[in-house]
């Protein structure tokens, strides 16, 4: 990370703090997106000829232009932030979660070096992958509720605590909170690969800067999240529809693994619908990661000089100490000596 290469390294909290700030105000920002790309990832393609309903009532779009206009005209504007308070915990719990174990995990490694020197790409991915694997396993209930709310119809919207007990008194039970744990397992790789492209791109694009500018940090970390997005978008999509309500095409089966997802996609859709979704999925991909990477530089740069402060006040304390300790003596050795 690049909290590693400051005077002053932050612990883990510090980093996961930061990293979990940017990502709540990055995820808020473009949070319509994000409603945009899960509806046409559940969505199965039909015919231009077709109603812009389905069987079961449910709008169909085109577009991402489309998809909000529907939104807005069926729900208004507030269809467009429909589970938002869900997704916000599970952005802020999975990132605090994951830059804590990146930190921590990629200080092991550093400091088990007898040589030290930054890890290659593949040791950078590897960090990146287990610190993802141990916060997926913690923080995907939240993601599955989030994406059953997203997905509501208008008169069927209910609040996270009762999406939530919808889900465990489904078929599944309480494992129907972890549905789809192995596809993000899997899709660990894509914040591995963000990250580990970011610190790549950094070190070929800015080389040897030690603070980037918060435009700098916002190219690098669109750039990484565009690339980690285009690879792993065929699991995004099995993901969110294993987390959702199956379409009315498999009346109410539950999908039972992300390869049963894809496979239903390919034949009713062919091999282009595991892309649907790609457009806002980019476009809220550019948008947060460079927002979380220029706003997690800065909360780093912030906490560090608050460190800096932290010890400066600690050590004049300590040396007031010392002094009226060392004073004291003074008066008592005479006295000690006669």
């Amino acid at each position: 990370m690049a909290a590693q290469s400051k005077e002053i390294p932050l612990p883990p909290w510090g980093s996961a703090l930061a990293g979990a700030t940017g990502a709540v105000l990055a995820n808020a920002v473009v949070y319509p997106l994000d409603i945009v790309k899960t509806r046409l990832q559940v969505q199965v393609k039909r015919d231009p000829t077709d109603t812009t309903t389905d069987s079961a009532g449910q709008p169909h779009y085109a577009s991402t232009a489309d998809a909000i206009r529907q939104i807005i005209a069926d729900e208004g504007l507030p269809g467009l932030y429909s589970g938002i308070e869900g997704s916000l915990i599970g952005v802020a719990s999975t990132n605090f979660a994951y830059f804590y174990w990146y930190s921590v995990v990629r200080t092991l490694y550093l400091s088990s070096q007898t040589i030290p020197k930054p890890p290659g790409t593949a040791v950078e991915l590897s960090l990146g992958a287990v610190a993802g694997a141990v916060a997926q396993v913690f923080t995907i209930p939240v993601s599955v509720v989030t994406t059953r709310q997203q997905t509501q119809a208008k008169g069927e919207k209910k609040g996270l605590f009762d999406t939530g007990r919808e889900v465990i008194e489904s078929d599944d039970g309480w494992t129907g909170l972890w549905r789809g744990l192995k596809a993000s397992l899997v899709l660990v790789v894509n914040p591995a690969i963000t990250y580990g492209a970011y610190q790549r791109l950094r070190e070929i694009i800015f080389p040897g800067k030690v603070n980037l500018s918060p435009w700098e940090a916002f190219l690098l970390g669109a750039m990484s999240k565009t690339i980690a997005t285009l690879v792993t978008q065929p699991l995004i999509v099995a993901k969110v529809g294993l987390q959702s309500r199956p379409p009315p095409a498999r009346k109410g089966k539950p999908f039972k693994s992300f390869i049963e997802v894809m496979r239903f996609i390919v034949k009713n859709e062919g091999v282009l619908g595991l892309f649907k979704g790609i457009s806002p999925q980019i476009m809220k991909g550019l948008f947060v990661q460079g927002i979380l990477m220029m706003t997690k530089e800065r909360m780093e740069l912030i906490f560090i000089l608050l460190f800096r402060y932290v010890r400066q006040i600690r050590s004049s304390q300590l040396q007031k100490v010392a002094d009226a300790t060392a004073a004291t003596a003074k008066h008592v050795m005479p006295i000690v000596a006669k």
